[in-house]
């Protein structure tokens, strides 16, 4: 049987990309790109009203996505557009990176436009990454090729985000809690130059095997498709189910990874902190992601990922108890709980949910069916972080915030049940 797992070359070239531009998230979205915004381009600005900002700019750079994305979908089902969509996007998200790092103290609102367009461009091409998922394996390798992706992917990312965190750590003026500027506008640069290499594998070796036929006249047709997509698509009812269940437990998922480093520094945790723990979630992620694949060989997709739901919901109810903890040593311990609660089980629901789905779509119109799962992934990361910033704006303290989310796990959960388990 050991055979039978060997990676072909397109599986090992698609696994890399998830190497790649995994360190955007880490360090663009969760760990450093966070704390440079609030303690250097929003300097001066309160801490609720920061973070509302933050979580305001997330949500902007999904809004966008959720409008894009059914319609790219549509004209890369021909046959060769899906790699070139996807080259676009990765330009556009590389772009924006460098262009970060013109960023002066202050300029908190060029900070988020810039952060915004390049997260569309990460984004957008992992719109077509993941459709490229039923083109680069088979259906019974789906679940283990997905988690590998992940796995590798949480692997990967760490060893930039050590380059970074050397480099701010070794910088003799830095002072205090503060990032050294300059040394973490580096650090932009460097993510940049890791997801441009492990994207060259993709472009090369990744070819779309899965397609529609040509068309005289394809932007109309695309439109048309569309159309009708959005007419019949409540007619494929486990597809429309999952949707929906996966709008709501995976707007909670997403929410805590763009939000969590924000939150830490709202309850006072210094920089050092942060980025340990985050380093720390990054290693427990990379066992436990390989983990739910290889259960998912031999156990039901879909109880795995009523699994995950069930841990993140406790993680919720942790992170709204973190305030009213008063002893600090108490307080850290409880964070460091909360992660490897994090680490354990956001690889899994991420990587099932994408090979769950691409098993009940047609494998020829992956493209056009993977913009409506980004179209809600997407739609449903501009909620979480929304809620956040509203409540917390409003409430004083982003933790009320935080407490919404559990609600979300919940409505995942009930209607994930409804949904025929293919896997099995």
């Amino acid at each position: 049987m050991a055979h039978r797992f060997k990676l072909t070359r397109q599986e090992r070239s698609w696994i890399l990309y998830d190497v790649g531009n995994s360190a955007f998230v880490l360090v663009m979205v969760t760990a450093i790109m966070p704390i440079f915004f609030k303690d250097f381009a929003a300097h001066g600005i309160p801490d609720a009203v920061s973070t509302a900002h933050w979580g305001f700019a997330n949500s902007t750079a999904s809004l966008i996505l959720a409008f894009l994305s059914p319609i790219l979908g549509t004209f890369a089902d021909y046959k060769s557009l899906k790699i070139k969509f996807f080259t676009i996007f990765l330009g556009i998200g590389l772009a924006f990176i460098v262009l970060l790092t013109a960023v002066n103290e202050g300029q908190w609102l060029l900070c988020l436009g810039l952060f915004v367009l390049a997260r569309v461009g990460w984004a957008g091409a992992n719109v077509f990454y993941d459709a490229f998922i039923v083109d680069v394996t088979s259906r019974d390798r789906m679940d283990q090729i997905s988690a590998g992706g992940y796995a590798w992917g949480y692997v990967g990312s760490i060893v930039p985000f050590l380059i970074i965190i050397a480099m701010i750590l070794s910088d003799p003026e830095k002072t205090g809690a503060a990032l050294p500027v300059l040394r973490t506008k580096i650090g932009f640069l460097v993510v940049a130059g890791w997801w441009l290499v492990f994207s060259i594998p993709m472009i090369r070796h990744v070819r779309q095997t899965c397609f529609i036929p040509p068309s005289a006249a394809p932007v109309a047709d695309s439109f048309r498709r569309l159309g009708r997509r959005f007419q019949d698509i409540r007619k494929h009812r486990q597809t429309f189910l999952f949707l929906i269940a996966y709008f709501f437990y995976i707007d909670g998922v997403d929410t805590i990874i763009s939000m969590s480093t924000a939150y830490g520094r709202d309850l006072g945790f210094g920089v050092p902190l942060l980025i340990a723990v985050i380093l720390f979630i990054q290693i427990i992620a990379f066992p436990f992601a390989l983990l739910y694949g290889h259960l998912a060989r031999s156990s039901s997709a879909k109880t795995l990922l009523l699994s995950g739901i069930g841990i993140y919901c406790a993680i919720t109810l942790m992170a709204f108890m973190l305030p009213a903890i008063t002893d600090q040593t108490l307080k850290k311990a409880a964070f460091w709980c909360i992660a490897f609660l994090v680490g354990s089980s956001m690889g899994g629901i991420q990587a099932l949910s994408r090979s769950f789905y691409a098993r009940l779509i047609p494998p020829e119109k992956s493209a056009e069916f993977f913009g409506f799962y980004n179209v809600f992934g997407k739609f449903a990361t501009i909620t979480g972080p929304f809620l956040m910033g509203v409540v917390g704006a409003w409430a004083g303290h982003s933790r009320w915030g935080v407490l919404g989310l559990l609600g979300l796990f919940i409505i995942g959960a009930g209607m994930l049940l409804h949904v025929k388990d293919t896997s099995v």
